[in-house]
């Protein structure tokens, strides 16, 4: 008689699973690839250049007209082909800052900000990340816009007292300080969404701030217009861009600084409430 002794073979060991670390790099990649699969990033972005052409040819058009026709507008006498150009800055900056209030508000209204932060736990890289992701989207979508409708708004007012070209003075500079402009525009919009956490709220705060405040401080007594009114966000964002300055205007490293200010004030007050309250 005969034994037979079998012997059970243990099962393979599963191969074990990399250790992924959160690095900044990582947490960029993620927030790079989670805005361009949003269909509304390609809209939103494509009405802001929209709007910063069109409506730059549409002033530069309108201009040589006039001086054709011989009644040209007050609000246009003095215009520049920078300034022409760059009529459209102010359409832009809504289409650039509400889809930053988006980039973040809108997380929140899906409730996906939940497992972004369950895979960031330290939350503020996630801030810092959506923050530069857009803000270089809008500054590179701004930026092209300027530099294009400059190029065909000087060919239309060629000839005209308006007419310049890349070699005169301060019109680099313009052009470059329109798309930095309209990229802080979209970090403040970054900012907002997350300090807010609505998409209607973050909208809401940011036409007040560039839209309707300014209005309502150009119905103060000229004393406090000249006091408060350069200090403004969308004034002293402006400054970047104007080609030219008068008295109660900031240069433009004066107008940068104090817009930066404002965008650290931003930042930092969404910082504040994604570090101190939960989702």
């Amino acid at each position: 008689m005969s034994t037979l002794t079998t012997t059970a073979e243990a099962p393979p060991a599963a191969p074990a699973r990399p250790a992924y670390r959160v690095t900044g790099r990582r947490v960029l990649a993620s927030e790079w690839a989670k805005l361009w699969s949003l269909r509304s990033t390609w809209i939103t972005l494509g009405l802001g250049l929209l709007f910063l052409v069109a409506f730059g040819l549409i002033a530069s058009s309108r201009y040589r007209s006039g001086i054709h026709s011989g009644h040209l507008d007050g609000d246009f006498a003095r215009s520049t082909a920078v300034s022409l150009s760059l009529f459209g800055t102010n359409f832009a900056q809504l289409a650039l800052g509400v889809l930053g209030v988006l980039v973040t508000a809108g997380e929140y209204s899906t409730g996906m900000i939940r497992s972004t932060l369950a895979a960031v736990p330290r939350r503020l890289p996630v801030l810092w990340s959506k923050a530069a992701v857009f803000g270089l989207v809008a500054l590179v979508v701004g930026t092209l816009g300027a530099f294009v409708a400059f190029g065909f708004g000087s060919g239309i007012v060629s000839g005209t007292p308006a007419a310049m070209t890349l070699s005169h003075a301060g019109a680099v500079r313009s052009l470059l300080g329109a798309g930095l402009y309209l990229g802080l525009v979209g970090v403040i919009g970054v900012a907002l969404g997350a300090l807010l956490r609505s998409v209607a709220g973050g909208i809401s705060v940011l036409v007040a701030t560039f839209m309707l405040i300014p209005g309502l401080v150009s119905l103060l007594p000229s004393s406090w217009q000249d006091g408060i009114g350069p200090y403004l966000p969308s004034n002293a964002g402006g400054s970047l861009f104007a080609l030219t300055h008068d008295s109660t205007a900031l240069s433009p490293t004066a107008g940068l600084l104090v817009f930066l200010g404002w965008t650290s004030l931003a930042l930092a007050g969404a910082a504040y409430r994604l570090v101190r309250s939960d989702v």
